[in-house]
């Protein structure tokens, strides 16, 4: 599957639209029919626009007509030249022929309709409508030429609309729609997008950007859950990318951030295509249909978890309204700007001036025409006078969530404008935008500060440590010594905002000194929700949590950080090897809110288990198998064990020298070898659940239920069973050792003592180090072997800065 599919068969009847651009001419068709034909989506429904400047040629038409200029026909003539050769060379001569005979149809129609002489504003509609028809049928014919079973539909049959500007039949359309799906309910089908009818079947047009609108409208009517929309560009950047080299694409944007860009004039976006999206359950999507796999912007509901600006926008060309208001100055401003609002006019800014009695309305110029107009029929009823037009103005802008409660970016954006001759500055009410109107000038470099001051400003990270054990002061250490290189290289800034352990918890927004934390931590009593409520307002671009604990309550709680959008770096291996209920849904948690969860601290220590893992299947491999010796306490017992001394003389050394958990047993039950193999394998892309696997316990149970001291007691216990399968193991001419496997291909899962042949990899270790082989299609005569130390404070410690450093660098 390639990375621009969607999730086939999760949707009803997902909408695509492709624009003008994305099917200007044969090479385009053929394009957009492999996307469409990638998705595996039967039933597919695909709105188009006219292909390439075919709207602004129809409009030209019209023009040279009504002027009276002979060149109507030449125009006529090279419409009819172009979709002629569109045809041919998309379909071949042979498939061609019945779509030129309804070509010839219809330009004979249009030719038929300007000789009547009595062009009014339907016909005229009807004449531009044949763009889009056009491209509906040639797209379906090629699909169907493809082998994919497809039909065109033009949308004046069931998309019903009427007053000005256009409004929906909702009623009528969903309906008629209904019913015309249910006779292709196993087809695509390739929608007119642009055009609509009104009662009297008269065309009517859903003006600019109306293929959009019609696409989400569409998606709508039909209760799809997906509507994608392809152009030349995949998605809305950081900022203009071809004035701003650096600028980023977003993969995500809110939907009142798109809807404040829309606004704001971005060619990207149009308000009207935003309406349906917000009034449906329908998720947008923006990709480019030249270069699919160029990622994509997807338009969510909720906001992004941190305030402050996401873009930088501009118009260029823009037009300043002025007019004067002699009395009830705030009571007239607010009934105008309704009053434009409901006519789809609302300003892109405005600066109310009542020292003066003015008020100064932006648009973009083309905005500005069809204001004015109204505005000057309107100005006797409205109360105001002087009305005029002043030119020669820009405007630049920031778009994000609570970017006027930024005090940072809002002063790098007023110093950087007051360096220009600046009209206004305007913050939205909303808080989404700052906007500011200037004189005109050569935006690139004030866009390219504006940039810079936003993407260049270093991270606000907040870092919670849960556990102040043996691991947790390890990486305190280590944090103490990093953090500077750290902030320089990954371009952040660091605060330990939270520590907490056993006894309770510190939380401080100017951060904790690591040496205060390390000698002389008074922690306060918290209560848990009481404290994860209050992060609500934390002040930080991210926070962070990181887990260096062993405890089952604390990861009960993982879901509740997520919700907060607080990323985990995990030591903790009780997340990772959950069952498998609680394990899909925190996935499915982590997904919908963003957070990362990280844990290469759980299994092997430092060394690069799981990045091997992941590296190995970007690379195209599949997993077929994961074994090893996955515990430093029970590789070293059976280094060790040689049947020189009694199995229980050596858990006693080994317990004595601390290389066990405090109560032995928590080794030798192999219970923590277990979760490290549920881990890995659910890492390696498998859904493993824990009681899947077999796991022999080395402890027989009648010890297992007794308390430590009369376990310590009875610890010979262990002896006889251990001598009998090393006696087992020398006979076959082999070495005992305690060992995890997971079959990709069966499923099958084991942890317990098997016998090895001498000269395998797992016979002779350095006591105390673990090893994984790793086996894939093209490792697997010769698994990948990681060998090294798997457990210790220090190399633990480690493991979770690397975790820390690549979250953090991944914070673009």
């Amino acid at each position: 599957m390639t990375q621009y599919q969607v999730d086939a068969g999760s949707q009803r009847r997902p909408v695509h639209k492709f624009g003008g651009s994305s099917l200007a001419d044969a090479a385009c068709f053929h394009r957009v029919a492999d996307i469409i034909h990638s998705q595996k989506q039967a039933d597919a429904l695909i709105v188009v626009s006219a292909s390439g400047k075919t709207t602004n040629r129809l409009i030209e038409l019209l023009n040279l007509f009504v002027s009276g200029d002979s060149a109507a026909a030449t125009t006529l003539e090279g419409l009819y030249s172009f979709q002629q050769q569109l045809i041919i060379t998309t379909l071949g001569e042979a498939q061609a022929a019945p779509l030129l005979i309804m070509l010839d149809d219809d330009i004979n129609r249009i030719a038929a309709v300007l000789e009547s002489q009595r062009l009014d504003d339907y016909q005229r509609n009807f004449i531009q409508s044949f763009g889009e028809v056009w491209s509906a049928r040639l797209l379906a014919s090629q699909l169907n030429h493809q082998g994919m079973a497809a039909t065109n539909l033009d949308a004046r049959r069931f998309l019903r609309v009427s007053g000005s500007p256009v409004q929906i039949d909702d009623a009528f359309s969903r309906q008629q729609l209904q019913q015309i799906l249910a006779e292709h309910a196993d087809q695509v089908v390739v929608v007119t997008g642009f055009i609509a009818a009104d009662a009297d079947n008269r065309t009517r047009l859903l003006g600019r950007n109306g293929s959009d609108f019609s696409a989400t409208l569409l998606a709508d009517l039909a209760e799809s859950s997906h509507t994608t929309i392809w152009s030349d560009v995949p998605g809305v950047f950081s900022a203009d990318p071809r004035r701003v080299q650096e600028a980023q694409l977003l993969s995500r944007l809110s939907l009142s951030e798109a809807a404040e860009l829309a606004r704001l004039g971005s060619s990207i976006l149009h308000s009207r295509t935003l309406g349906p999206v917000a009034s449906s359950r329908q998720q947008l999507i923006l990709r480019s249909s030249y270069h699919p796999d160029d990622g994509h912007t997807r338009i969510l509901r909720q906001h992004q978890r941190e305030p402050g600006a996401r873009i930088v926008t501009s118009v260029d060309d823009a037009v300043l309204i002025e007019m004067t208001i002699s009395d009830r100055y705030q009571d007239r401003v607010n009934a105008l700007t309704d009053w434009l609002t409901r006519r789809e006019l609302a300003p892109l800014a405005c600066k109310r001036r009542p020292e003066r009695k003015l008020w100064q309305i932006a648009y973009t110029r083309e905005q500005a025409e069809q204001a004015f107009s109204l505005l000057r029929d309107h100005q006797p009823a409205g109360g105001f006078e002087g009305l005029q037009e002043r030119e020669g103005f820009s405007l630049v802008a920031l778009v994000g969530k609570g970017v006027t409660a930024q005090p940072e970016q809002c002063l790098h954006f007023y110093h950087a404008l007051n360096e220009q001759p600046l009209e206004f500055i305007q913050p939205a009410r909303n808080g989404l935008s700052l906007v500011a109107i200037v004189r005109k000038i050569t935006l690139e470099p004030l866009l390219l500060r504006l940039h810079q001051s936003l993407f260049s400003r270093p991270k606000r990270i907040g870092l919670i440590l849960f556990g102040r054990g043996n691991i947790g002061q390890a990486w305190l250490k280590l944090y103490r010594q990093q953090k500077s290189r750290l902030e320089q290289q990954l371009n952040v800034q660091l605060t330990l905002y939270g520590v907490f352990d056993s006894k309770g918890g510190m939380l401080a927004s100017q951060g904790l000194e690591v040496d205060r934390v390390l000698s002389d931590f008074q922690p306060n009593s918290m209560v848990w929700p009481n404290w994860l409520e209050n992060l609500e307002e934390h002040g930080f671009d991210q926070l962070v949590a990181l887990d260096f604990t062993a405890s089952d309550n604390l990861v009960q709680y993982y879901p509740d950080l997520v919700e907060q959008h607080i990323h985990i770096v995990a030591a903790n291996k009780l997340a990772g090897a959950a069952e498998q209920d609680f394990y899909l849904r925190l996935k499915q948690s982590l997904a919908e809110h963003r957070v990362q969860f990280l844990s290469s601290a759980t299994v092997g220590a430092g060394l690069p288990v799981q990045s091997s893992i992941k590296q190995l299947q970007r690379s195209g491999e599949q997993i077929r198998a994961i074994s090893g010796i996955f515990s430093g306490t029970l590789s070293w017992l059976f280094q060790h064990y040689d049947g020189r001394q009694p199995f229980s003389e050596l858990v006693l050394q080994a317990w004595q020298q601390g290389l066990t958990e405090p109560d032995p047993r928590q080794d030798l039950n192999g219970q923590d070898v277990k979760r490290k193999l549920v881990i890995l394998a659910r890492e390696a892309g498998f859904d493993l659940d824990p009681a899947q696997v077999k796991v022999q316990n080395l402890v027989p149970g009648v010890l297992s239920e007794l308390d430590k001291d009369t376990f310590f007691d009875r610890l010979p216990e262990l002896d006889q069973p251990l001598a009998d399968a090393l006696a087992a193991a020398r006979e076959n001419k082999g070495v005992l050792r305690h060992i995890a496997r997971f079959d990709a291909i069966s499923g099958e899962a084991s942890v317990g003592l098997e016998v090895v042949p001498q000269d395998h990899a797992f016979a002779h270790l350095r006591p105390g180090d673990n090893v994984y082989a790793i086996e894939t299609c093209h490792y697997r005569q010769n698994p990948l072997v990681i060998q090294g130390p798997g457990a210790g404070r220090e190399v633990t410690a480690g493991a979770m800065q690397a975790d820390l450093w690549n979250l953090l660098a991944s914070f673009k």
